[in-house]
């Protein structure tokens, strides 16, 4: 079956070089190496510098236009555009904002993205309750349980834990928005970050207020929790992170 979508909106496979290319160069824009309104060096430097083809730096001048990070110029070459033109939603640009000096406040904007979105998710979870959805946050909560001891076992099943709520909630649109904002390139530059047993303990208070909540078809307090969940793990989360910086 032929896509609908124009060929330029497809998402297109690329050679690994070129992806090693494209993050090299999208890194270089969002802190500001290239900073907007200026050229990228021509194409002969940059393949000198990565070490690749023209036909490389060609593919990645390509999906650095598609991100929407650079435009042609006749006479000017390839700028840089202002970061409204970005497709911020890309999860390589989301990477590359944490990466800044500024990184910590594109960390902070993101657990509001996740209060509110997922706030109202977990409303619409206790309302809808579907039977084997219900069964199935049952049973994540009893693994849970089972792993407060183990850290990294649990942020693991933690992330299964939101998923079902986000099912549960039917809400698809604002599933794919925090799906697309928690990718692993996202969860490696900060958000995560390394907890102890007792910042297992308090997010596990949280998870069980929450599946109270929903479990008992509580739609505002089902929001109300999920937001101090979020809210307060991220607090404590970049409060550890901030230490080591």
């Amino acid at each position: 079956m032929t896509s609908s979508f124009p060929e330029h909106l497809r998402m297109r496979r690329r050679p690994r070089l070129a992806e090693a290319v494209v993050e090299g160069l999208v890194n270089a824009i969002v802190t500001e190496t290239y900073p907007a309104g200026t050229a990228l060096p021509p194409e002969a430097m940059l393949g000198e510098k990565y070490q690749v083809s023209r036909t490389v730096i060609r593919e990645a001048t390509m999906a650095l236009t598609e991100k929407g990070l650079i435009v042609s110029q006749q006479g000017r070459g390839t700028i840089v555009r202002e970061s409204s033109a970005w497709d911020m939603l890309d999860p390589m640009i989301l990477a590359a904002l944490f990466l800044r000096e500024d990184g910590l406040s594109y960390l902070d904007n993101l657990s509001e993205i996740r209060s509110l979105l997922e706030g109202a998710m977990a409303a619409k979870a206790a309302r809808r309750r579907p039977a084997a959805l219900l069964a199935d946050l049952t049973a994540q909560m009893a693994r849970l349980e089972a792993l407060i001891d183990m850290p990294a076992a649990y942020v693991l099943e933690d992330v299964r834990f939101h998923d079902i709520i986000m099912r549960m909630s039917g809400d698809r649109l604002s599933k794919a928005v925090i799906d697309g904002v928690q990718s692993e390139a996202l969860r490696t530059h900060g958000y995560s970050g390394k907890l102890n047993i007792g910042h297992i303990e308090e997010t596990h208070e949280g998870h069980k207020r929450i599946f109270d909540a929903i479990a008992a078809g509580d739609a505002e307090a089902a929001s109300e929790a999920m937001r101090a969940h979020i809210e307060g793990s991220w607090a404590r989360r970049r409060s550890a992170r901030h230490a080591h910086l």
